[in-house]
């Protein structure tokens, strides 16, 4: 059996209202002293542990003892199942073939009218694979800020030791590349075929691949390259369960907000992220400051965007 991660000091889930008041009762019986919460049901406080209760059904556990109040209270009291530390088990018994040696593929970019298109793959194995759920790792699209997001990635980074490959096609190539081809997902797929074979530069043993599938019919496959083609490709949707997978949206999405941090420096106003009217108005402000021809260098002019500007 794998080894268990180290001590937790943070813990959060959802309950029910009838799950609350039983922990609250739980608590109050053991010496937790309680107190007011802000949108909140209440907050509970016991030497150097804090459990507080909010009206959304969110419970938020935090401190030393938060692995042994949850563990022995709240799994086995309230939740009535046990799953801390031992998640990557469970993953495994649930999905053995994400802990076999892959690559996983994923971009970030793609559906934003300013920045970068970016593509990332990245190999995993048993160990690596442990590590990376370990860490908190999951699909980019459900970590809720980009400080969050860097933080997990960090820990990517040191996990995977360089065995990962990243492609960014600029903003202005990417308005080149769409005037030649006339459609975004064939860039993708161009896209994932060549940071594969980047990777199986680096990773030759690699056997296998997983990309989500977009567009019409297997793109990837028909753009795969000569080592590409060499090993099984598995395009299917939700490929972001994958833990591979999930570690490549991280990677890609860390890539693209450094790219959209130094392009609102060099544009002189915060891009923001998307495509709506935040967007819109944004790119009204850099025509203020910039000729409509430095457009293309920040932002994908293909995009239904340009036509309210």
């Amino acid at each position: 059996m794998p080894a268990k991660p180290q001590k937790v000091t943070s813990y959060v889930c959802t309950l029910t209202p009838e799950q609350i008041g039983q922990f609250q009762t739980i608590l109050d019986k053991t010496g937790w002293a309680f107190s007011e919460l802000a949108y909140g049901h209440w907050k509970a406080q016991k030497e150097h542990t804090s459990v507080a209760a909010y009206l959304s059904g969110k419970v938020v556990v935090q401190g030393g003892g938060t692995q042994e109040l949850v563990q022995f209270v709240l799994e086995p009291e309230i939740l009535h199942e046990a799953r801390m530390g031992y998640e990557g088990v469970l993953a495994e018994q649930e999905n053995p073939q994400m802990f076999e040696p892959h690559a996983g593929i994923d971009e970030s970019g793609k559906g934003d009218f300013f920045g970068p298109l970016v593509v990332a793959c990245a190999f995993t194995d048993h160990d690596t694979a442990q590590k990376l759920l370990e860490a908190g790792v999951k699909d980019s699209k459900m970590i809720g800020t980009d400080q969050a997001m860097f933080a997990i990635a960090r820990q990517i980074h040191t996990i995977l030791q360089g065995r990962f490959s990243l492609i960014t096609i600029s903003p202005v190539t990417l308005n080149q590349l769409y005037d030649k081809i006339g459609n975004l997902n064939r860039i993708l797929a161009w896209g994932h075929a060549r940071v594969l074979e980047n990777l199986l530069e680096k990773v030759p043993e690699c056997q296998r691949a997983i990309s989500d599938q977009f567009g019409q019919g297997n793109l990837v496959h028909r753009a795969l390259m000569e080592r590409g083609r060499k090993i099984e490709l598995d395009e299917h949707p939700k490929a972001e369960a994958d833990i591979a997978v999930a570690a490549a949206s991280i990677l890609a999405r860390e890539k693209y907000v450094l790219e959209m941090q130094r392009l609102s420096t060099a544009a002189g106003l915060l891009l923001p992220k998307g495509a709506g009217p935040k967007v819109t108005e944004t790119a009204k402000e850099f025509l203020k400051l910039h000729p409509k021809t430095e457009l293309c260098n920040y932002a994908k002019t293909f995009f239904k965007t340009m036509e309210g500007l």
